[in-house]
């Protein structure tokens, strides 16, 4: 048996969750609805598990994340999410995440989930693999490690053939800064001052294109 919290901005869904996990045995420690409680909470019981809602007011569930990273706790994040983004997924497998489970499959496989993490593996639904065309290449794998969130978002805007003025209406920042962070991306991935040099790496390398 787990200690587990959990956390959604859904009362019904929380409800359920409750019911769902109480049912397969483990002990939730807390419930809460935004992610500052969340937080807090896995400071002050510090369970076996948190099973988070991506989307939270206060903090959403990857700033929850980050904060743990440095609080380093044994805790292992489980989060819950209707993003099918490549961005929000990657981010979170940069703070260590455990288990990524989409909601609309997680009567089905929330179990699986919570016994690979607490046997110390990492679980992600297996739907991931088509939803976001997930690339397991080592070595571009690394080369985004460069790269910050707002950084990987516009090179997968690239990749999906975005000029400039869109991204920038699309990220609501001026042409400028995207043109900036384009500089700074390919200096980061070591691509030539080539015109279409990035737009052919992010084609090739950036998932969810």
């Amino acid at each position: 048996m787990a200690t587990i919290l959990l956390s959604d901005d859904h009362p019904f869904t929380l409800m359920g969750t409750k019911a769902y996990v109480q049912s397969l045995g483990h002990h939730i420690c807390d419930m809460c609805s935004n992610g500052i409680s969340a937080y807090n909470m896995i400071l002050k019981y510090q369970p076996d598990i948190a099973l988070l809602d991506m989307s939270m007011p206060g903090m959403n569930g990857l700033e929850v994340l980050e904060k743990l990273q440095t609080a380093r706790l044994d805790t292992r994040v489980i989060l819950l999410t209707m993003h099918n983004e490549v961005s929000i997924f990657n981010r979170a497998r940069e703070l260590h995440v455990k288990g990524y489970v989409l909601k609309e499959f997680s009567t089905d496989v929330l179990e699986d989930c919570i016994k690979a993490v607490l046997n110390n593996e990492t679980w992600f639904s297996p739907e991931l693999s088509n939803r976001l065309n997930i690339n397991t290449d080592t070595a571009s794998d690394s080369l985004l490690t460069r790269l910050t969130f707002a950084e990987k978002k516009i090179v997968e805007l690239i990749g999906r053939q975005n000029t400039t003025k869109e991204i920038a209406q699309l990220l609501f920042i001026s042409e400028k800064t995207v043109e900036n962070h384009r500089s700074n991306i390919m200096k980061k991935l070591d691509l030539p001052a080539e015109k279409n040099a990035l737009l052919v790496w992010a084609i090739k390398n950036m998932p969810g294109k």
